[in-house]
């Protein structure tokens, strides 16, 4: 690809996204941020049990206060993305008849793989419960982590993408590819904590059975074996 080529190629995406527009900046920055801070609490919840000594000892109320936390940034994310999506230039990117249906049915089975995740494990099971101590007895594998290995993952993008073909702004896509490259790096380094998309019921939900999570359990069965011998 030449020089001419590469400036045509920037000289359009400069077109459809604007990088100078601040609002962009924030939502980049929060949907990065949420992740990584609750990965960091939540880490430090299982080492230290911080949270737990604050709620006198009690780790569901602990928990509780974490899932309030994660709910209240996640909404506050989610007003972020839509505020840079306004901002961005308008460009529809699908054909007229299928501008309304794609992005709703894009959406509505986002939201399926998110809400079902989240009913099947449970408010503790999704928000942190693993680092306060409260684990499940069995791993969850019926409908939709029976589909998909990651479900909330591939939910979650399915439901920034869906906004941002709504309201026909090529920029939300543009974001939507770098969330999925947060969730990548994420799980790289033993994240378990993700988030759902713009607008979703519940904004920050957490991955299931990464490498830390794993380690959980095992350090539990170990010990449930010790206690047998």
């Amino acid at each position: 690809m030449d020089s001419k080529n590469i400036d045509a190629l920037l000289t359009q995406f400069h077109s459809l996204v604007d990088i100078n527009k601040t609002s962009l900046a924030l939502s980049l920055f929060a949907i990065a941020f949420n992740p990584t801070a609750w990965n960091i609490v939540a880490r430090n919840e299982y080492r230290n049990k911080t949270i737990t000594r604050i709620f006198g000892g009690n780790s569901r109320y602990g928990c509780y206060f974490l899932t309030i936390m994660i709910f209240s940034f996640g909404i506050l994310r989610d007003q972020l993305y839509h505020l840079a999506l306004f901002d961005q230039p308008k460009q529809a990117m699908l054909p007229e008849q299928y501008a309304i249906i794609v992005p709703a049915v894009l959406f509505i089975v986002g939201q399926i793989f998110v809400i079902t995740s989240t009913w099947a494990l449970g408010i503790t099971g999704t928000f942190l419960g693993d680092y306060f101590g409260i684990l499940m007895d069995h791993r969850v594998e019926g409908f939709p982590f029976n589909v998909l290995r990651d479900p909330m993952y591939v939910g979650s993008t399915m439901c920034f993408a869906a906004t941002a073909l709504w309201y026909e702004r090529p920029a939300g896509l543009f974001i939507t590819v770098y969330v999925y490259i947060v969730y990548l790096i994420a799980l790289r380094f033993e994240g378990c904590v993700s988030y759902c998309s713009a607008t979703t019921l519940l904004s920050l939900i957490v991955f299931r059975y990464r490498p830390f999570t794993d380690m959980i359990y095992t350090r539990r069965a170990e010990k449930a074996k010790g206690k047998a011998l």
